[in-house]
């Protein structure tokens, strides 16, 4: 259970910047957390630095049912009973005990307020109505309480009851201002004609700064088709050319610039980490596989591509699938086999392979996200896919797995997020482009145009 910790210092700094926590006078701020916040960060248990964290006892017996789950939640759950029991050595939690932080944590039972919930249509025995009703006894006992809950029937609830309510924000970014990897830049054509002479120019100083591997494309400021892309080197402080050996993986070429710049990331072994954001049909599965094929069948740089996924459902699940741990994934891996099927077949496969003979050969492997905790996975391509659906957690504890020689590609589309807790802001994907941008090890690009189909990107645009 190492790999589940609470938050560092950090991460506490950062959520009383955002919500102004610390005490202002008016004495402690008492904060009524939900179990969902629990479940999907454990630290939160002792984030609110210098205030009062109330759990009600609802929320233990929920810890209680999660615990034996084998997954994520399953580990949270059990990592914060855990903690919880260690502060009963510090005193009585039905009064309050010390949490090392400055502030308390108190477990609590609702009492007073059921007929309160009743009277407003809300059923008392629901856990997150027990919950709510905690929270609302001690609003109106007078104490500056705040609701925290990633459910936001929970908190439209609450907020209807007069509670004061808010998300936990601690592992969030702003979607609308992410960090795309590349911006146009307007310049000059004698700048442009100065690049293409002597491959390089002078990084311009630009607002907020310019990241590692943030690439540019360079617009004639009088002609807008005289142009040229550029790749930041942080080295020299100067502005680079685009390898021209990445300007393809598997016979595929790219269709547009921020493909482009895509494959040299995919291409470069120096970037250890790449991240590909983009909506449906942009390209950012088949252009990791394509480069993932690349690289260890034709180049031997990889022993073998690592293909994982969440495990989420799109609309009603179908139930348990039969059959061994392979045979259930080969169901989950349909999107991966789509694009395979079109780099392996046709006119974009320089051989005669087949994703049969891939596995067989151990060229290509499919893996539960379940069972990528605990690995050391060194020499391969890995690309996890749909990693939208994964909390920041789980993105940490996947990419903290990559051992020496492997290169790590994490896909997805934020708008299209099938976990209930999660949004286009917090979850891991997003929040892992703009945590690593200043790493040189890292690079990130922002796909906007559907290549799929004319329909598809109909749909993206207007559905």
């Amino acid at each position: 259970m190492s790999d589940v910790t609470p938050s560092g210092s950090a991460d506490i700094k950062t959520i009383e910047q955002d919500f102004h926590l610390t005490p202002d006078g008016h004495g402690q701020k008492t904060f009524v957390l939900d179990t969902n916040i629990l479940l999907h960060n454990p630290g939160a248990l002792v984030a609110f630095k210098d205030n009062r964290v109330v759990l009600a006892l609802a929320v233990i017996e929920e810890l209680d049912r999660f615990k034996r789950n084998n997954d994520e939640l399953g580990r949270n759950a059990r990592h914060v009973i855990r903690e919880i029991d260690k502060l009963r050595h510090f005193g009585h939690l039905g009064e309050g005990v010390p949490i090392g932080n400055g502030g308390t944590l108190q477990v609590v039972l609702q009492q007073d307020v059921k007929s309160d919930l009743s009277m407003v249509g809300l059923k008392p025995d629901a856990a997150d109505n027990q919950i709510i009703s905690v929270a609302l006894e001690l609003h109106k006992k007078g104490q500056r309480v705040i609701f925290v809950s990633k459910d936001i029937n929970c908190r439209v609830k609450a907020d209807a009851l007069g509670l004061k309510v808010m998300d936990l924000e601690q592992q969030k970014v702003d979607y609308d201002s992410l960090y795309t990897g590349w911006r146009e830049l307007q310049v000059s054509a004698e700048t442009i004609n100065h690049f293409y002479g002597d491959k390089k120019v002078a990084l311009p100083e630009l607002d907020p700064g310019v990241s590692p591997n943030e690439f540019f494309l360079l617009k004639n400021e009088s002609n807008p088709k005289h142009t040229a892309m550029a790749r930041a080197d942080m080295v020299g402080h100067e502005l680079v050319p685009l390898i021209p050996e990445f300007d393809r993986a598997w016979n595929i070429a790219p269709r547009s610039a921020s493909q482009r710049y895509a494959f040299e990331l995919l291409l470069d072994d120096s970037v250890q980490l790449v991240t590909l954001v983009g909506r449906a049909g942009t390209g950012k599965t088949l252009m990791a596989l394509a480069a993932g094929l690349q690289r260890v069948i034709k180049d031997k740089k990889y022993e073998k591509i690592l293909v994982s996924r969440p495990i989420m459902p799109l609309g009603k699940d179908i139930g348990y699938l039969p059959g061994s741990k392979d045979e259930k994934l080969m169901a989950w891996m349909g999107p991966i086999f789509d694009n395979l099927k079109m780099l392996l077949n046709g006119r974009y496969s320089p051989g005669q392979l087949t994703r049969e003979q891939l596995l067989e050969q151990d060229l290509l492997e499919l893996e539960a996200l379940t069972y990528i905790r605990g690995r050391s996975i060194t020499n391969m391509f890995v690309i996890i896919d749909e990693a939208q659906n994964l909390t920041p957690h789980e993105v940490k504890t996947i990419i903290s797995r990559v051992g020496e020689g492997t290169k790590m590609i994490l896909t997805g589309d934020p708008q299209q997020i099938d976990n209930p807790y999660l949004d286009a802001s917090s979850n891991g994907l997003t929040y892992c482009v703009e945590r690593l941008k200043s790493s040189d090890l890292c690079g990130h690009i922002t796909l906007t145009k559907s290549e799929r189909s004319a329909l598809a990107e109909l749909a993206a645009d207007r559905l």
